[in-house]
């Protein structure tokens, strides 16, 4: 199974990703790390609380050929959280245990904080993990924030509602990659810089099609056999498997 760490603040999208992903809009299942079944509604009311066991694994019924782990919580600002975090990275970076190698990052960067995109905990991360071969793919999440603050800025610049409807996606895709742009301003100076980075647009949308996420995951991975393992969680994508397949 394709195992990827979702990291990234509380409230940045996380798992409405993880669902569009498995095609689903159930919540997951959720798993010790020695594979037993964890009531979802303690979890629940503890993540609110802002705890996580980042060895939890988070697994769709829609597709059980992904296995997630969520790492809720450093963004807080504690130490211990942090050391956790960190240690459960590398450990499962590196560990001889192929069935608990996590395979990818998805570091999720909400643009509704456009104000603090990025933060201490983020130059932390990417200043002090270093993730050997695991790839790690920063995405700009919750987007579709943008479209009103361009909508309202135009409206507050004296146009009339319908050419600001009008001229809003031109300016919102402006504004998306002058946001791309400052985040890989910070991040690539940074000591482990990220392996690549991908805006995520449309994810408030049931029917959004993650073949840009899963492509670009892909293509930073350095293994075929890894690519071919991330390939088969989609089969029912005809689009992602016919790219691999001619680019192979």
């Amino acid at each position: 199974r394709f195992r990827i760490l979702v990291m990234g603040r509380a409230n940045a999208g996380k798992t409405t990703i993880l669902q569009r992903v498995c095609n689903t809009t159930d919540q997951p299942e959720i798993f010790n790390g020695t594979g037993e079944k964890v009531d979802a509604t303690l979890v629940q009311g503890s993540q609110r609380r802002g705890e996580h066991n980042i060895e939890d694994e988070l697994v769709f019924k829609s597709n059980r050929r992904f296995v997630f782990h969520d790492s809720r919580g450093f963004e807080a600002g504690s130490e211990g959280e942090f050391d956790m975090m960190k240690e459960f990275v590398m450990d499962r970076a590196k560990t001889i245990q192929l069935d608990k190698r996590i395979h990818a990052i998805w570091f999720c960067i909400p643009l509704n904080e456009s104000h603090r995109m990025v933060t201490a905990a983020e130059k932390k991360f990417f200043d002090e993990c270093d993730t050997g071969h695991v790839p790690v793919i920063v995405l700009l999440t919750k987007t579709d924030t943008l479209t009103l603050d361009v909508f309202m800025e135009l409206i507050d610049d004296g146009l009339n509602e319908d050419d600001a409807m009008e001229r809003t996606p031109e300016v919102e895709k402006r504004k998306l990659n002058e946001c791309l742009v400052k985040v890989k301003g910070w991040l690539n100076k940074s000591r482990f810089p990220p392996h690549d980075y991908l805006p995520l647009t449309g994810m408030q949308e049931e029917s959004a099609d993650c073949t840009t996420l899963l492509t670009c995951t892909a293509n930073t991975l350095n293994e075929e056999g890894l690519q071919q393992l991330l390939i088969s969680t989609q089969q029912s994508n005809l689009g992602l498997c016919m790219e691999f397949a001619i680019t192979k």
